[in-house]
């Protein structure tokens, strides 16, 4: 197993070259430059701008020096946000980011887990159709829908909790943040628990398991359960990486100063270190998910070898 881990993370190293490389290029076929106002600068000042941030220099010059201060953990200063550098950017706003999303994760893992079991196990009655009916709504409802119902109910209505801000990371500022991100992922992961549950259920070893005389609660949790998460197992890597990288609308619209918002914006502006900030960052997160999804996978099934 630890060969198979070296060799993951020694293989990701040119993966990751690569997807650096293709977007370092990619960023910069695209139309305008980080300093196009709708007011032209003077062209004295947009050539002391491209020296400053040596735009002056040729792509393949360009591209040798920013890989030359990624390998040295610098992701450069950004062209929009000018006081800060992506470093910076990212040490304040990653944090938060994660928080919200790892919580928001958690939840979906443990209610949505719940309900597709509950739902599994009452199959074709009314706990599975009320359970389904929900997972739907909940899949097919964006957040930019849910998020200001939820803020006019609990916020503006009711008045239990604050309709926006950080307030330094007070708790009641991050409950209607992590339930509006939670929601959709609650939904899509009782789906699928619900579904490999009733494979699982309907397997020959659990027959032999009821067979025996084993109580119901270990038929499921022991010896359902473990191959029915194989494929929310498999979900939950991408998801995880996208959670826990920042939500642009959910930070947007309850004003919170994560690293989701940088992504749009850092396009929109033509931020070219920062959108390549975003991509190492996401990519990381990627890699780093698929290996703990594929060693779960060998822990969860024991037909699954990577000796």
């Amino acid at each position: 197993m630890l060969r198979y881990v070296l060799k993951r993370l020694l293989t990701a190293i040119p993966t990751l070259f690569l997807i650096v490389t293709i977007s370092f290029f990619l960023i910069r076929v695209a139309p305008g430059g980080p300093f196009d106002l709708e007011r032209p600068l003077e062209a004295k000042v947009m050539e002391n701008l491209n020296k400053i941030y040596q735009l002056d220099k040729s792509l393949w010059e360009q591209y040798v020096i920013y890989m030359g201060n990624v390998l040295k953990g610098d992701l450069g200063p950004s062209f929009f946000f000018r006081d800060f550098t992506v470093g910076d950017l990212f040490r304040q706003g990653l944090p938060i980011s994660i928080e919200i999303g790892g919580y928001a994760l958690l939840l979906a893992l443990i209610f949505g887990g719940a309900l597709g079991i509950l739902a599994a196990l009452k199959q074709n009655r009314a706990p599975d159709y009320s359970v389904m009916t929900v997972a739907t709504m909940g899949i097919t409802i964006p957040n930019f829908v849910v998020a200001p119902v939820l803020t006019l109910i609990f916020g503006v209505a009711l008045g239990w909790l604050p309709v926006g801000g950080w307030n330094n990371g007070a708790w009641p500022n991050k409950i209607l943040p992590i339930i509006t991100l939670a929601l959709p992922q609650v939904a899509i992961v009782a789906r699928l628990t619900r579904g490999s549950m009733i494979e699982a259920l309907r397997s020959h070893h659990i027959r032999t398991a009821r067979a025996n005389g084993l109580p119901s609660w270990m038929v499921v949790v022991v010896h359902a359960l473990r191959g029915a998460l194989l494929p929310v197992v498999s979900y939950a890597g991408p998801a995880a990486a996208a959670l826990l990288t920042g939500s642009v609308v959910i930070e947007t619209i309850y004003g919170i100063p994560g690293v989701g918002r940088y992504f749009v914006q850092a396009a929109l502006n033509r931020d070219y270190t920062l959108v390549m900030g975003t991509v190492i960052v996401i990519a990381v997160f990627i890699m780093i998910f698929n290996l703990i999804v594929d060693l779960l996978y060998a822990w969860l099934d024991p037909r699954v070898r990577y000796d």
